[in-house]
């Protein structure tokens, strides 16, 4: 989400989003194969998402910004 934001928000293609992307993805895997916190992982997932859906912690517009801005909603 935070790299097609970049991309087609700001016209930067910033290949350290998808690095952080694929290493948080990689630990929410492991973290998932932990006895008991199989049903924790997807939850901390969706809280994630949603949070970077409204908030960008770049200082840029949020995902759901330009959303708005590129529908005209």
């Amino acid at each position: 989400m935070s790299f097609g934001n970049q991309w087609l928000g700001n016209g930067n293609f910033d290949g350290k989003i998808l690095v952080a992307g694929l290493i948080v993805t990689g630990g929410l895997a492991l973290f998932e194969k932990v006895p008991g916190a199989g049903a924790l992982a997807p939850g901390i997932a969706w809280i994630a998402f949603i949070t970077l859906m409204f908030v960008n912690p770049a200082g840029g517009p949020s995902p759901a910004q330009n959303i708005k801005k590129l529908t005209g909603l």
